[in-house]
């Protein structure tokens, strides 16, 4: 719940209760997807970054997934700087198993 801002807790987006429901739903979802993020992908500094590092380090990034041959592939500018970063995140990312169906 740190990396939600203090005026998160404070001031709701909306005065109506069930958009306010929704806001925290979708905070917290995209929390826990930066967490697992930070815990499966990243190494480093980056593994315990703060959203707001993550944000202007990795997914500011202007690249493109693209599929071919049957295999998901990162198409990124080869002067961006943290190109590595994203390219060895992306790489853990398609080495994980696939869920069970």
């Amino acid at each position: 719940m740190s990396a939600l801002p203090p005026e998160a807790t404070i001031t709701w987006p909306s005065p109506h209760f069930a958009i306010n429901t929704a806001w925290l739903e979708l905070s917290l979802t995209a929390l826990g997807l930066l967490a697992w993020m930070r815990t499966l992908l990243l190494l480093g500094e980056l593994a315990t970054a703060e959203p707001k590092k993550l944000r202007y380090r990795l997914l500011h990034a202007a690249a493109r997934i693209t599929r071919g041959g049957r295999r998901l592939q990162l198409r990124i500018s080869a002067t961006w700087p943290r190109r590595n970063e994203l390219t060895s995140a992306f790489a853990r990312l398609t080495a994980l198993p696939r869920p069970a169906a």
